[in-house]
């Protein structure tokens, strides 16, 4: 195996796993962990891994983006975290759109059960995950099923999505970074995403610290478009500090 097949080798073990370490890989291709660093490297400068202490995770592009079955191994403690930090914003609102995503999953999860909730999503997930509220009605949007997220798209989902006035929003993302606001690999999903921005008087990011600094292929938000944004305490404080400048406040968990 030459050195572009090895390489090609690790992105598509990350992107089947969700992430890769470097012992892990030194191993299974039978070559030295500073090989593996070096390759690790050229994946990143080429746009398509982010390096951790002692490994790397895919970065989701125009090309790639990880199923909703993948989503739901990786990073659960922060994830989960995260989740009931955003729910608690909930605050008066009455009507919610909830994202598609893992997150935005077990956000619906988090929910109080104990009030009239009016929730509008276009995720099957999110919809099972409150089809036991009594109090909470749910809106699921119609259009194009997206087999790895269980989501709908297309204009079906848009056009139903522009008929309503939304209290709250909670918004997920592929990649959230100053310079480019909040991205998505796919143009029917970001659609839908700019439609939730655009139809709801708040709006909450939530995602975890892996999301800062990605950029995918399309463009849905600004950052100062978000009354907040929760995260884990994986994002270092001083950047917390940045995206704080731009207008929302950053929530750490």
């Amino acid at each position: 195996m030459n050195t572009e097949e090895r390489r090609r080798g690790i992105l598509q073990l990350a992107r089947r796993t969700g992430g890769v370490d470097v012992t892990g890989l030194a191993a299974d291709f039978k070559v030295a962990k500073e090989t593996i660093r070096r390759d690790l490297h050229v994946l990143e400068e080429h746009g398509l891994v982010r390096r951790t202490h002692g490994g790397a995770y895919p970065v989701e592009s125009s090309g790639f983006e990880t199923t909703l079955a993948v989503r739901t191994t990786q990073l659960v403690p922060q994830k989960t975290r995260v989740a009931a930090a955003a729910a608690r914003l909930l605050s008066d609102a009455e009507t919610v759109f909830i994202d598609e995503g893992f997150t935005p999953q077990l956000i619906a999860g988090a929910l109080p059960r104990d009030r009239p909730l009016t929730v509008v999503t276009a995720s099957l997930a999110v919809a099972q995950a409150l089809a036991d509220a009594e109090k909470a009605t749910v809106l699921l949007l119609g259009g194009r099923l997206r087999s790895g997220t269980m989501a709908t798209v297309d204009h079906w989902a848009t056009k139903m999505l522009a008929g309503f006035v939304i209290d709250l929003a909670f918004i997920g993302a592929n990649g959230i970074s100053r310079e480019h606001g909040l991205t998505t690999p796919d143009p029917a999903v970001s659609e839908v995403k700019a439609q939730a921005v655009r139809g709801s008087r708040r709006r909450v990011f939530a995602g975890v610290h892996t999301k800062f600094g990605a950029v995918s292929f399309c463009r849905f938000a600004d950052v100062a478009d978000f009354e907040a944004i929760v995260t884990d305490t994986g994002l270092p404080p001083a950047e917390a500090q940045r995206y704080t400048l731009l207008g929302p406040q950053v929530i750490r968990v």
